[in-house]
């Protein structure tokens, strides 16, 4: 059986991939394979199937009336290299912007009010001890507690530790209530208590094993890193986050203007997968129009959803996808004119602890940390609710959304009126949640998918939740593909 398009017909058949899921992950895949099939033993044909109308997933970008409004992801760390590697193989080093230079810190809500956080306390590791004990956000004994860390025993790595469990221990409880769990929920969105220190922050593992304690750990790299600045000479440098000019939805943009005409097929959601009953390989079945044959699938969608197209080839590896659980988020960006806002606005953002009891738990002022992202004398907030701890407000109708957001923003910033525009975007069951026991999980899902030769899975339910380690493990995927499909062998022996 031969299915759509005939492969070279007349010339020497070509490997062809079909790529299923048209967010960043897949988009990476694609453009990687096309770019590396030139020097491949056999060309490869890659057809990519998206169910919605546009790529990206949940990189999505809006300019309106002079916002630029991100619904997904707003910027990208920069102390990983795959994504700025990327931006610049598709030409868009000089789209690139960096984070303000001013105002480079956030807040956190202590008692309703927003506080600096600690100059220096990265996550769960104070690089300088004097702001933290300088700062409001501890108690005397929460601060006296914490510099105790230095003299708390390495525990011996065995079993997984939650990251609660290890920031309780090392740091006290008020550091893991007042500091820790914020700054860790607004990344991960999910609850620290349940999150696996090996799968998200395994740094601070490594801090501790290697000296002993997070603050000398932070000490010694602290002094690396002065002594690194002092002696590197020239180079861009964009600081800690970066961006692009019209938004992080020129990534996706380019990655799709990138492949040949006609890889991407909109509209076209996928039923299931199937082994070819003419030889080793594939059969991809769309819900509409006919299946496609392939000598390889690489299925970048949620977890839960490629367990769905794998359920009727192998149930026990559908069972071990669907053990990857996953948070629900809402977006909202809302503008005001900055005479309705009382706050001077001088940071990135605030984090709500959890004791606070807010339903914000997270809100970025995206035009003071891109400027340009609004119009002069306005502000442009995005505001964070659901997550991990409170996936009930998912639930919530759009108008109790807006009046939540317009009430805890009164409290927190001072905004009051009616704002120029208030924008929803729901994130159903999009964040993967690393807890207790996802290294093993995972472990378990490559020995599966291993059994099934020509099918791959990537995507941030595996490897890494951020844009960089998104691109690192797209790429990754396809570099392994492409080594399959050299060696038809590999295939065939399945």
């Amino acid at each position: 059986m031969m299915t759509t398009t005939d492969r070279n017909a007349g010339g020497k058949a070509a490997g062809r991939v079909v790529v299923i899921g048209g967010g960043l992950s897949g988009l990476a895949v694609a453009s990687r394979l096309q770019q590396a099939s030139s020097s491949a033993r056999r060309p490869v044909e890659v057809v990519l199937l998206e169910a919605k109308d546009r790529v990206g997933g949940l990189i999505a970008t809006e300019v309106r009336d002079g916002f630029t409004l991100e619904r997904g992801p707003d910027s990208f760390i920069t102390n990983k290299p795959w994504a700025m590697d990327l931006c610049r193989r598709l030409g868009l080093e000089g789209r690139l912007i960096e984070a303000a230079s001013a105002h480079r810190r956030s807040f956190i809500v202590r008692k309703g009010k927003l506080l600096a956080a600690p100059a220096g306390f990265v996550l769960m590791a104070p690089h300088r001890i004097s702001p933290v004990l300088r700062s409001p956000m501890l108690s005397p004994w929460g601060k006296a507690r914490l510099l105790l860390e230095a003299l708390i025993p390495r525990r011996e790595p065995d079993a997984d530790e939650s990251v609660a469990a290890f920031a309780r221990r090392r740091l006290g409880r008020e550091a893991f209530d007042r500091l820790v769990q914020p700054l860790v929920s607004g990344i991960y969105t999910g609850d620290p208590n349940n999150l696996s220190l090996r799968a998200t922050l395994p740094q601070f593992l490594e801090m501790e094993r290697q000296h002993g304690s997070l603050i000398r750990a932070a000490r010694r790299r602290r002094k690396e890193s002065d002594a690194r600045i002092e002696t590197e000479s020239s180079g861009a440098r964009y600081g800690m986050f970066a961006s692009l000019a019209g938004g992080m939805g020129e990534l996706p943009l380019a990655l799709a203007a990138s492949l040949r005409p006609g890889t991407i097929r909109f509209h076209s959601p996928v039923r299931r997968l199937s082994r070819s009953t003419n030889g080793p390989g594939w059969v991809v079945e769309p819900l509409d129009g006919p299946a496609i044959e392939a000598d390889a699938v690489v299925a970048t969608t949620e977890a839960h959803a490629a367990a769905r197209l794998v359920d009727g080839c192998d149930p026990s590896l559908a069972l071990q996808l669907r053990a990857i659980p996953y948070a629900s988020s809402i977006i909202v960006n809302v503008a005001y004119r900055r005479d309705q806002v009382r706050h001077p606005l001088d940071g990135f953002g605030f984090v709500a602890p959890t004791i606070e009891g807010r339903r914000l738990f997270a809100a970025s002022f995206l035009n003071v940390k891109f400027p340009g992202r609004a119009p002069e004398k306005t502000a442009l907030i995005r505001a964070f609710m659901g997550g991990g701890s409170q996936p009930e407000l998912l639930d919530l109708d759009d108008d109790e959304v807006g009046r939540i957001v317009a009430s805890e923003l009164g409290e927190l910033i001072g905004a009051s009126g009616p704002p120029i525009f208030l924008e929803i975007a729901r994130h159903p069951r999009s964040m993967p949640q690393y807890v207790l026991g996802h290294e093993e999980v995972v472990e378990t899902i490559r020995r599966k998918v291993a059994m099934h030769p020509g099918l791959f899975l990537t995507g941030v339910a595996y490897d890494g939740v951020g844009i960089p380690d998104c691109i690192r493990a797209a790429e990754s995927t396809a570099d392994a593909l492409l080594d399959r499909l050299a060696d038809p062998g590999s295939i065939a022996a399945a």
